[in-house]
């Protein structure tokens, strides 16, 4: 697990999709961490579509200049075959300010995600909207 003073985070593969787990604050230096270790993930990933299931855990929030790197680092991810994020919000009373703060990021990149309570529903939701995409895709 990646740690900084803030928060940290953990990044694996499960087939077609990338599994992140997030814990804390997310701060510039974490957002700068998270993005190297994503490059390298997404380059094995890159070929075909996939997604991205993101649990957020605890009242930790992104600080503005994490936002904007989480942004540079979502494009990345988009431009490596990444079609859609389901993002799930997990032990927070700040879920409402977090749920905004992924709502800019993704709206601003154009992407498809939903924000969850729990995650079975969110990988249901996001295997599903892959296999569909990937299916409609090779038509």
């Amino acid at each position: 697990m990646k740690q900084s003073v803030q928060g940290c985070y953990v990044i694996e593969q499960q087939e077609n999709i990338m599994l992140v787990d997030v814990q804390g604050a997310f701060d510039e230096e974490t957002a700068e961490s998270f993005h190297k270790d994503i490059q390298q993930l997404t380059e094995k990933m890159s070929g075909s579509a996939w997604g991205s299931l993101v649990t957020f855990r605890g009242n930790g929030l992104i600080t503005p200049e994490a936002e904007s790197q989480l942004r540079e680092t979502t494009q990345h991810r988009q431009r490596k075959g990444m079609i859609a994020i389901a993002v799930v919000i997990l032990n927070s009373s700040n879920a409402d300010i977090q749920q905004m703060q992924f709502q800019r990021i993704y709206q601003d990149c154009e992407l498809q995600f939903h924000v969850f309570t729990d995650s079975e529903n969110a990988s249901n939701w996001l295997n599903d909207f892959v296999e569909q995409e990937s299916a409609y895709q090779s038509a």
